[in-house]
């Protein structure tokens, strides 16, 4: 199995996609930075100016000024550290789940044939609609944000991690066959590295889908987290810290996929599209 891994490798320079990568001077690690870095410098301008009203969107100063505030009395991290916990929560379990019911009906047709059709069912539910039925169901403590964040992560990561065990390349399944591998290795050696870099998209994927969902889970009577900060920034009509609980769910949602990023380039260093310098 060694060699059919080694001898795909010299193959990729040929495409020249490794190659310009590898050629790009080091001054573009910044490009990421340039369109953030503008938008800032122009929202800045825009609402010391006045061509924003600085009451309906309040300068990067005064978000600062604000954060610099409540961080200051403890408050913003308790707010964030909620969040932290809401997410972490949801997405370990909705993981787990996607994942279990991914392998199942990836690996069986009889798993295919009693879960597939239910799962695509209820995932043609929008789960934000589901809002007023689990208040109902649990009030309004943290279980119905954390069921929240689960549904939303359970389909991302179940299609992903189905889509990525079927197009495996058979042919790499018949050549695991022909060393003699049995099926609890062809899954460990084959089926499993083969799907990995679409079982981790969808894990890239289904973190966003946690934040966005976070996003209206906190906002449903709650006293604490990123979203309660935005909803009294609301109600009290300070804008700024409804733009400040954005920014953070903004750096939450990059961090995450930085993150993912990181695990992608220690998981996959085998495959030549996730050796360093061509991420």
């Amino acid at each position: 199995m060694s060699d059919a891994t080694v001898s795909v490798a010299p193959a990729v320079p040929a495409t020249g996609r490794g190659l310009g990568r590898l050629r790009a001077p080091h001054w573009t690690t910044l490009l990421p930075w340039v369109v953030p870095v503008l938008v800032v410098v122009g929202w800045q301008w825009a609402s010391s100016t006045g061509v924003i009203p600085a009451s309906i969107l309040p300068p990067p100063t005064d978000v600062v000024d604000a954060a610099r505030s409540l961080w200051s009395t403890g408050e913003l991290q308790s707010h964030i550290l909620v969040s932290l916990r809401r997410i972490a929560i949801g997405f370990v379990i909705g993981s787990a789940i996607g994942l279990a019911f991914g392998f199942a009906v990836g690996l069986s047709r009889i798993a295919e044939g009693l879960f597939d059709r239910t799962l695509q069912m209820v995932r043609a539910l929008p789960h934000l609609a589901l809002v007023p039925l689990l208040i109902a169901a649990f009030g309004i403590g943290e279980l119905p944000k954390v069921l929240l964040v689960t549904l939303g992560v359970i389909f991302p990561v179940y299609l992903n991690t189905v889509s990525g065990i079927r197009t495996v390349d058979e042919k790499l399944i018949q050549l695991g066959r022909s060393y003699g591998l049995g099926r609890g290795q062809l899954i460990r050696e084959v089926i499993v590295p083969g799907a990995m870099p679409m079982i981790l998209t969808g894990i890239r994927y289904a973190l966003g889908v946690a934040w966005l969902t976070l996003v209206v889970a906190e906002t449903i009577a709650t006293r604490e987290g990123i979203g309660y900060l935005a909803q009294n920034g609301r109600e009290m009509l300070r804008n700024e810290r409804i733009v400040l609980a954005i920014v953070l769910y903004a750096g939450a949602g990059l961090l995450a996929d930085q993150i993912t990023r990181f695990i992608e380039a220690r998981v996959l260093r085998w495959n030549p599209n996730y050796r360093k310098g061509d991420r």
